[in-house]
């Protein structure tokens, strides 16, 4: 046991995660975040390979996660619970900004006919945080809460144009490009030409790099010093207009948007 205590105290100070840091509580939240989308249940030994960590250890958070209540297995599969959704809860009671933008999206997508949304910067993801769409649009899920990668996004660039420059190179560093769809950028120079761009021009348009068939446009949102707190978004599918429609009809109103939210955000 002195040894493998000695063990994580040079890990977490190779990790400069300091004497405080907790490794059990790490380890069961990344259990808790290997599940999604595309892994909605798993078995211990999958959990294990996903998390990279001994399926001792996988199974000890595991038994932790289902006494707790976050986690349900039927003896074999694992599954997250309903529970989850009070992680989500908390952190949307207690941000004002979802509280603010939630309402305006919803408006603002009635008055455009298209979805429109908003997002906060969580590393190299974006994670939604208000969602509004026409109720023409059939959806069962909520958006809010999704993360998509924030280097070919419209949301994402404008987030990650938000940042010092250093802090920006180490996200993009960190999170190395990859191919969401055929039209996705993946040379990092022009990624970062693009930000710049965002940066200098006050707004982001991705033209299906993040979803095939769909634009989107994005202005960031300033509180009143100026730091960029989120990003403000309408999309469009393509078929409804061109890159340039996109910008000409609701790059003006999102700007008008974001200069009336400026007072409210803190």
């Amino acid at each position: 046991m002195p040894r493998l205590k000695a063990e994580d105290a040079e890990r977490r100070e190779a990790a400069g995660h300091g004497p405080d840091f907790l490794e059990a509580l790490a380890r069961g939240l990344a259990v808790l975040q290997a599940f999604g989308p595309e892994r909605r249940q798993m078995t211990l030994a999958e959990t294990a390979r996903v998390v990279d960590l001994p399926r001792a250890t996988v199974r000890r958070a595991l038994h932790t996660l289902v006494t707790l209540g976050h986690v349900e297995s039927d003896g074999r599969l694992f599954r997250l619970t309903p529970r989850v959704l009070r992680l989500a809860s908390g952190y949307l009671g207690a941000n004002g900004l979802s509280a603010i933008l939630q309402p305006r999206c919803e408006r603002l997508s009635a008055e455009v006919g298209a979805p429109c949304s908003a997002a906060v910067l969580d590393g190299g993801d974006i994670v939604f945080i208000a969602y509004g769409q026409p109720a023409r649009l059939l959806n069962l899920t909520t958006m809010v809460g999704l993360r998509l990668p924030a280097f070919c996004t419209a949301l994402g660039r404008v987030l990650l144009a938000g940042l010092p420059e250093a802090e920006m190179d180490a996200v993009l560093a960190q999170h190395p490009p990859f191919a969401v769809t055929p039209q996705t950028e993946l040379d990092p120079l022009r990624i970062r030409k693009r930000i710049a761009k965002a940066r200098s021009d006050g707004f982001a348009l991705v033209d299906q790099e993040a979803e095939q068939g769909f634009r989107s446009l994005a202005v960031p949102l300033r509180r009143h010093d100026g730091r960029v707190v989120a990003a403000l978004n309408i999309g469009m599918h393509s078929e409804r207009g061109t890159a340039t429609v996109l910008r000409d009809s609701y790059l003006p109103l999102l700007r008008a948007q974001a200069t009336d939210l400026a007072p409210q955000l803190l």
